[in-house]
């Protein structure tokens, strides 16, 4: 990854990528488009945009952010469903950061047409 390239792993610059999910410019077309999107959000710290984009009966008050946590990297593992044509889909993933690696299979449901992170399962 390049200083310009967005955190969420694809080769598109954040304002290209990630960034435009952020601002509220555009939404996330599916549901591993708004997973890169929330990894990217965690990466800089966005509470908002990580807030307005999870699910309201699982949304926390909240995000606490560990301020030593620097995070490496995202691989997506699998997508089941969650295209431009689902209601609902999964998204597991690793990622990274220095010193180990969070493995999750993460549920999305659309809420008044955008996707939303529900809750995740984590993968030992």
């Amino acid at each position: 990854m390049t200083s310009r390239s967005c955190p969420c792993g694809l080769p598109q610059a954040y304002e290209e990528c990630c960034g435009r999910y952020h601002s509220g410019a555009a939404a996330a077309p599916t549901a591993e488009a708004l997973m890169r999107s929330r990894y990217a959000a965690f990466v800089r710290q966005d509470e908002k945009y990580l807030l307005r984009t999870w699910h309201p009966r699982t949304r926390p008050s909240s995000v606490d952010f560990d301020p030593g946590m620097r995070w490496t990297g995202l691989e997506i593992l699998e997508t089941g469903t969650g295209s431009a044509f689902h209601s609902a889909g999964t998204v597991t993933f690793r990622a990274s950061y220095r010193g180990g690696s969070l493995h999750e299979r993460s549920r999305f449901e659309r809420v008044d047409g955008a996707w939303v992170y529900v809750d995740g399962d984590f993968i030992q």
